[in-house]
């Protein structure tokens, strides 16, 4: 995929995937995050027969006519194959990591200046289409798919990003780094989602156990996965993007919600759950934490090694069974290279936590890590 196609691309996942009617109609999504957006999997470029066919517009045009607040957040997910485009040479490395560059900067382009973005590669997505909260949430495993969260200024929310890489001289981690990331010392904090890169590197592990155990907290909940990189990495410290580590570094990204207001929930499906039974069982453990679903996110991080093939070619096996239980909470995730979560529920004035601090017990292979994140009932603030 080149920059001009990816442009045009991003327009459509920034303003088509935005509303519900047809073009100049949109209208607020009802439940999921206020003022959220919900997007769907990435469509093709407006041609001939499609809404917004004819030349393109430019592309922050587009986005102010579809978006209803400016976005303060925004995590995009898509899979290799879209940021990478069809090199068929092992010595193109270096021009599809240049190719995913320009990719990234491309739709970083069409955001505010301000707004924090955080952008992943996976090996797959998960995603719910645009247009209703209701709409049925796909695994896509294979091929071209991905989707970006737009969140607005929420009243009583907080989110912010966050980058760990692991210092190559030194084999232990400064924790005082915890607290300047805002993830210590930070009565609010209720969620902490963490992605691992370059796993496969010779001390990743290591230093992602370094990263999960002392956020190890009852009052708060961790889940997320390993991906294959980041693409796009700015704060609101440094609206600047961070400069992308060279390729043999690891370390962790993410994002960290606090807000008083905010609930969460995790559960953990392990090897075990293998079929529709054992996968609804799962998402009735989670139903059972009483969440509530309007302005929720749900959040799926699966292993590869899941899906189709682990529950014999039946597809969507376990997003299926989270709209069964959550026919009104979209779906958004992907598969990656491991998992991190357990089963715990952290509420205004409940926690359960049925993990502890031994480390294997966030960290997992062939799992998949089930969350809600309840944002809570304010308005997000339009200015």
């Amino acid at each position: 995929m080149n920059k001009n196609h990816f442009t045009k691309l991003a327009v459509s996942v920034l303003g088509r995937w935005a509303g519900r009617g047809g073009a100049g109609e949109a209208s607020p999504p009802p439940g999921g995050a206020s003022g959220a957006v919900r997007p769907g999997p990435a469509a093709p470029p407006p041609g001939p027969g499609r809404r917004g066919s004819g030349p393109a517009a430019p592309p922050f045009s587009v986005c102010s006519q579809k978006v209803h607040v400016l976005p303060q957040t925004v995590l995009y997910i898509a899979d290799a194959e879209t940021f990478s485009g069809h090199e068929e040479c092992h010595e193109q490395k270096k021009a599809r990591k240049r190719n995913s560059k320009e990719t990234a900067i491309a739709l970083e382009k069409l955001l505010p200046k301000r707004c924090q973005v955080l952008g992943l590669v996976t090996p797959g997505i998960v995603v719910t289409p645009m247009g209703s909260s209701s709409n049925q949430p796909q695994e896509i495993e294979e091929g071209e798919a991905g989707f970006a969260l737009l969140f607005p200024k929420i009243d009583g929310v907080k989110i912010h990003t966050f980058h760990f890489s692991k210092d190559l001289k030194n084999r232990v981690f400064d924790e005082s780094k915890f607290a300047e990331a805002g993830l210590k010392n930070n009565p609010d904090l209720r969620v902490v989602l963490l992605f691992g890169y370059n796993s496969w590197k010779s001390g990743a592990t290591r230093f992602l156990h370094q990263i999960v155990n002392p956020l190890n907290e009852k009052s708060i909940i961790l889940a997320g996965g390993q991906v294959e990189s980041f693409t796009s990495l700015t704060s609101e410290k440094n609206p600047v993007r961070w400069r992308l580590p060279p390729g043999d570094a690891c370390g962790v990204v993410g994002l960290a919600f606090s807000g008083p207001q905010i609930q969460s929930a995790t559960v953990l499906l392990d090897q075990d759950v293998a079929d529709e039974r054992t996968a609804e069982a799962a998402m009735q453990r989670l139903k059972a934490a009483n969440i509530p679903e309007r302005n929720t996110i749900g959040f799926m991080f699966a292993c590869v090694g899941r899906g189709y093939r682990h529950y014999k070619t039946k597809r969507n096996m376990e997003a299926d069974a989270f709209r069964k239980f959550f026919p009104n909470v979209p779906l958004f995730g992907f598969f990656g290279h491991g998992e991190i979560g357990c089963d715990r529920i952290v509420t205004g004035n409940f926690v359960l936590r049925e993990c502890n601090d031994i480390k294997d017990d966030l960290l997992h292979g062939y799992t998949t890590v089930m969350t809600l994140i309840h944002l809570g009932s304010t308005k997000a603030n339009q200015a």
